[in-house]
């Protein structure tokens, strides 16, 4: 048995912004993928995989247990498959900022919860908004506190649009130009990175007026005009509101950002070659990279692997 493939995604804007209500955009990757397996491998991988879905199958009893009236599940299915080695056979790395875990509570979601809402149906902001919450609590399991969204993207595999909490949509972006010089590309920090303590050390900052100030401010309506832009294929708009909003991370971020990367990220700002952003949480994993030419990009970041996501 091998169930349906479910992708990575990459949030292109938003990241700690939408805690606080700023617009966000979130695309599929799908160079990345993950699908539940049954056949009976022993490789460390698959028992490790096993082990967590055995912890993760409890942990939904509970979830149906306090809110049946939100999502049920056929858990003597589940634990019946767990226990004889079902396993997530995937090639999102973890740690990375592209959604390993929201690819895992899509899979689960999509075999086993009862009454599901399906891709096929009329996605209504009400279906949209409790599939969030629905994919939130889930995936909660792995991170401490989960916004719902990488599962979401996950499952319906369309880019989805964040216009606050309450107000999300699936959406369409430009085509690319496969022709074009400019691209979205991934940076590999060469380490993973932890999300729960990346987020408390953002809640910690958000205590200080300031930090809170330069969110609403700054950070927040960079990231708002960034995600316009991107949407309606404003691409020198997006590159200026790009600039700023690098300048904004790497003075405000530090902590997220790798240490031997902060160099690397002034030296983009100054040059124009390319801007460098957070891909998820930080603190290691993928670091997000835009340029109007990749070639001057490659060139500027020798020595790095860049990874091309989009083309403008």
């Amino acid at each position: 048995m091998k169930g349906p493939l479910f992708y990575s995604k990459i949030l292109l804007f938003g990241e700690y912004g939408i805690i606080k209500d700023s617009k966000g955009l979130s695309i599929p990757y799908n160079f990345f993928k993950g699908a539940l397996k049954s056949d009976r491998k022993n490789t460390e991988e698959a028992k490790k995989s096993n082990l967590s879905l055995k912890g993760f199958a409890e942990y939904l009893k509970d979830i149906q247990e306090s809110e049946s009236d939100l999502v049920t599940f056929d858990l003597e299915a589940l634990n019946e498959d767990v226990s004889n080695g079902m396993y997530f056979d995937s090639s999102i790395p973890q740690g990375y900022g592209v959604g390993s875990s929201g690819a895992l509570v899509a899979a689960i979601y999509d075999k086993y919860a009862l009454e599901k809402i399906t891709v096929l149906e009329n996605l209504t902001r009400e279906k949209l908004l409790k599939l969030k919450t629905i994919f939130g609590k889930m995936e909660s399991f792995f991170h401490g506190k989960s916004s719902g969204l990488d599962p979401l993207n996950s499952y319906l595999s369309l880019p989805i649009l964040i216009n606050s909490k309450d107000n999300i949509e699936s959406t369409s972006i430009p085509s690319q130009n496969l022709e074009g010089k400019g691209a979205v590309f991934l940076l590999d920090s060469g380490s993973t990175g932890e999300t729960a303590p990346m987020v408390q050390l953002f809640m910690e900052q958000m205590k200080q007026e300031g930090f809170r100030t330069m969110l609403k401010n700054q950070f927040i309506k960079h990231t708002d005009a960034c995600v316009e832009d991107f949407i309606n294929g404003n691409v020198k708009s997006l590159f200026r509101n790009l600039k700023q909003l690098s300048h904004v991370v790497l003075d405000n971020f530090k902590p997220m950002i790798p240490v031997q990367f902060h160099k690397l990220w002034k030296q983009g700002i100054e040059s124009n070659d390319y801007y460098l952003k957070l891909c998820g949480s930080g603190g290691g994993g993928y670091i997000l990279g835009f340029t109007e030419d990749i070639q001057k990009a490659r060139k500027a970041l020798k020595g790095y692997n860049l990874e091309v996501v989009y083309n403008f």
